[in-house]
């Protein structure tokens, strides 16, 4: 594998940046929001199976 120098990395990486496709400010933001509102979802989600098991959990303590 050939060895690159520093300033050829450096315009490499300015090359391939340059292709990059940017979100915008509004992608930026909706997405956001949207991943904070799963966070959410799933915090709920998970705060009910939690409370399911432990009743079960609970439950099979208490026949012994």
């Amino acid at each position: 594998m050939a060895k690159t120098s520093p300033t050829e990395f450096v315009r490499q990486v300015r090359q391939e940046g340059s292709k990059v496709t940017w979100p915008t400010p509004r992608e930026t933001s909706i997405t956001s929001v949207m991943v904070f509102i799963m966070v959410v979802i799933m915090a709920v989600f998970f705060l009910g199976v939690d409370f399911v098991l432990n009743a079960i959990v609970q439950w099979l303590l208490g026949l012994g």
